[in-house]
C-alpha cells in the first residue's frame, strides 16, 4: 500500500460503538456514526473529511482485493477505482467471497464492484477489466489518487506498482519504506509429487485436501489428483511398479487398480469405509513401496485398520482440550469422524444438486461481511532503506558477470526484466559520449541483443545507466568481473555493496516467503513499446537519443 500522507490512528472496532454497528448492517458505513456531537466515534475529526474526499486505487480484486474493497467501503472511502484483468473461476470462489457461482466467466472488477455496492449505494466505484501494464495507466493516472492499494497476487506486478508510485508521488520517496525496499525471499512453488508423495508441511495438506475435494465433487483435474505419483523424479524407473500386487495394497477393498479417484468414488458409491481405507491405508503402503523416497527422510505410518471400527462408536474427539475450541486438538478417531460425516453431507448435496459438480462457497462470509467486528488496525510505516535500489537518492546494483558469457539481450530480459522488473529498459555506457547499447527507438541499436558485453569494452568497474521511460525510472548498474560463479549460474545481482564480498547467507529453515497463489492472475506484461515514445531527459540536459554516440561507433582495443 502506498499513502501519500501519514496519519495517526487507532483501532477501528464496531464493538464501541452500537450506533456504528447497526448503521454498516443497514448499509451505511462508520463515517455515519462520526459526528462532531459523538464523543464514541472510532474515527478523529480531522480524519473524517480525509476519508471521504480521499480518491483511492485498489490494484487487483483477488482474494487479497475482495476483503480490502469491502473494508474500504464499510470505513467510508467513498471514491474508489478498481483494477483487474483476470475472470472468475471457479477455483476463485472458495475465498474470494465477492463472487458467487453464477458470476463464473465475468470480469473480477466488474463483479466485485457489483457486489460490494450492497453494503453501500453511495459509493463511487469505477472498474477497469484491464491490465495494469497497459500504458493507460501510467504515471500520470497514478498521479490522481492519494491512496494506492497493491492487492496483486505476483511480484513483477508488486514491483511495477511501486514504480508507478515512487513516480508519481505517491509514495514519498526517502521518507517511507518502498515495496522494494526489504529483498524478497523466493517465491515457493509446490511440485505436484511433492502434495502426494511426500509432505512435509502443513500447506502441502492443505493443498492435498483441496484437491481431494475437487477429485470427489468439485471440477476434475488431472493436473490435481491425489493418488500416489509414481513419476517422481526421486523414483528410479521401476520403482513402485509392482506395488500394488503386494497384500497390504489389497487391503478390504480386494484390490484397487489405478483408475481416477472421482470413478473410483462413484463405482464404490462414497462408501466411506473404503474411501478412508483407500487414502489413508492402501495409499501410504503405495507410498511405502516407493523406497528411494525414504532414504533420507522419515517415512509415513499407515493408520491401523482397527480405526475403521471407531467411525461409530467413538465418543468425543478425544483430543487434548486446552479450553478453546480453535487450540483443541484433534485425535485421529475425531479427524475420522469428521471425515465420514463431511463425505455424507457432501454426498447428499451433490446428489440433489442439478450441477455435476459442487463449488466450495462462502455464504456465512456474504452474510456476514464482518464477523470479527474490527475493519482497521493501527500501524507505523517503515523508514526507507537508504541503500534501496530502487527508491534511494542513487539508486545502483552490482552485477557480478563474465562479460564475455552474457549478452544484451540476456542483460535486458534476464537482469533488467527478470530481476529488477523493469518493463522497457534502455542501456547506455556511462564512458563520458553517451554510448547507447540497446534501445527500442527504430534503428538506433539493431543487431546488439545478439553481442557480448565484452564487445562494447564493458570492463571491471564500467557502469551502464538502466532507463526505463516507462516506469520514469533510472539505475545504474556496475559491472564486477569474475569468471567463479557457480556452475550454471550466468550471474549474480549484488543489490547491497556490502554483500560484495560476503559468504553467501542461506535463509534460515524457518524464513517465511511470499504467497504464492497459483489460482490468481498472473498479469501478462504485453505492454508494446510505441515507436512515437518519447524519451525523458536522463542527464538533465536537451541532447536527444540522436545526437549520442551509436554502440557501432565504439572501437573495442
Amino acid at each position: 500500500m502506498a499513502a501519500s500522507s501519514t496519519v495517526e490512528t487507532q483501532p477501528v472496532t464496531m464493538e464501541s460503538n452500537a450506533n456504528t454497528n447497526n448503521s454498516i448492517n443497514n448499509g451505511s458505513s462508520l463515517l455515519t456514526a462520526t459526528s462532531s456531537t459523538n464523543t464514541n466515534s472510532p474515527f478523529q475529526q480531522n480524519l473524517v473529511s480525509s476519508i471521504k474526499n480521499a480518491k483511492l486505487f485498489v490494484v487487483g480484486a483477488g482474494g487479497i482485493g475482495c476483503e480490502l474493497l469491502k473494508n474500504l467501503v464499510l470505513v467510508g472511502f467513498q471514491d474508489i477505482h478498481l483494477i483487474d484483468l483476470d475472470t472468475i473461476d471457479v477455483s476463485n470462489l472458495n475465498r474470494q467471497f465477492l463472487f458467487r457461482k453464477e458470476h463464473v466467466g465475468k470480469s473480477k472488477s466488474q463483479v466485485a464492484r457489483e457486489s460490494v455496492l450492497a453494503y453501500r449505494k453511495d459509493v463511487n466505484i469505477q472498474a477497469y477489466h484491464d491490465s495494469i501494464f497497459n500504458s493507460a495507466y501510467g504515471v500520470q493516472f497514478f498521479k490522481q489518487f492519494d491512496v494506492v492499494l497493491n492487492a496483486l497476487d505476483n511480484r513483477a506486478a508488486r514491483t511495477h506498482v511501486n514504480r508507478m508510485c515512487l513516480a508519481a508521488k505517491v509514495i514519498k520517496r526517502g521518507l517511507t519504506e518502498c515495496y522494494e525496499c526489504q529483498p524478497k525471499p523466493p517465491q515457493k512453488s509446490f511440485p505436484g509429487c511433492t502434495i502426494r508423495n511426500t509432505p512435509s508441511e502443513p500447506i502441502h495438506c492443505i493443498v492435498w485436501a483441496k484437491h481431494l475435494f475437487n477429485q470427489l465433487f468439485g471440477e476434475e483435474d488431472p493436473d490435481q489428483d491425489v493418488s500416489p505419483d509414481t513419476e517422481d523424479p526421486e523414483l528410479a524407473a521401476d520403482a513402485g511398479k509392482s506395488a500394488l500386487d503386494k497384500e497390504a495394497v489389497q487391503g478390504a477393498t480386494g484390490g484397487i487398480q489405478r483408475a481416477s479417484t472421482r470413478q473410483w468414488a462413484e463405482e464404490t458409491k462414497y462408501d466411506a469405509d473404503k474411501l478412508f481405507t483407500k487414502l489413508f491405508i492402501n495409499d501410504i503402503h503405495y507410498l511405502l513401496s516407493m523406497e528411494n523416497l525414504w532414504k533420507n527422510r522419515r517415512a509415513p505410518q499407515p493408520l491401523d485398520s482397527d480405526v475403521n471400527k471407531l467411525a461409530d462408536s467413538a465418543e468425543g474427539d478425544g483430543g487434548v482440550d486446552s479450553g478453546l475450541s480453535s487450540q483443541k486438538v484433534w485425535s485421529v478417531e475425531g479427524c475420522k469422524q469428521t471425515f465420514y460425516s463431511s463425505l455424507a453431507d457432501l454426498r447428499l448435496l451433490k446428489e440433489n444438486s442439478t450441477d455435476d459438480t459442487l463449488v466450495w462457497d462462502k455464504t456465512y462470509l456474504v452474510r456476514k461481511p464482518n464477523p470479527h467486528k474490527m475493519l482497521l488496525n493501527p500501524c507505523v510505516l517503515d523508514k526507507a532503506n537508504p541503500k534501496c535500489y530502487v527508491c534511494s537518492d542513487k539508486p545502483e546494483v552490482i552485477l557480478q558477470v563474465d562479460p564475455s558469457s552474457m549478452t544484451l539481450q540476456s542483460l535486458s530480459e534476464k537482469v533488467l526484466k527478470g530481476e529488477l522488473g523493469m518493463q522497457s529498459p534502455d542501456i547506455e555506457l556511462d564512458d563520458g559520449k553517451g554510448t547507447i547499447l540497446l534501445t527500442d527507438e527504430e534503428g538506433v541499436t539493431e543487431g546488439n541483443e545478439t553481442k557480448y558485453l565484452s564487445e562494447f569494452n564493458i570492463l571491471e568497474g564500467s557502469r551502464l545507466k538502466c532507463d526505463d521511460f516507462l516506469q520514469e525510472y533510472n539505475l545504474v548498474i556496475i559491472i564486477n568481473v569474475t569468471t567463479s560463479l557457480e556452475e550454471g549460474e550466468l550471474y549474480k545481482l549484488i543489490v547491497d555493496r556490502s554483500q560484495l564480498n560476503a559468504q553467501p547467507e542461506k535463509l534460515p529453515k524457518e524464513a517465511k516467503t511470499e504467497d504464492s497463489d497459483d489460482e490468481m492472475e498472473v498479469i501478462e506484461q504485453n505492454m508494446a513499446a510505441t515507436g512515437d515514445r518519447k524519451r525523458s531527459a536522463s542527464n538533465g540536459g536537451d541532447e536527444t537519443i540522436s545526437k549520442k554516440l551509436k554502440a557501432d561507433d565504439l572501437t573495442v582495443s
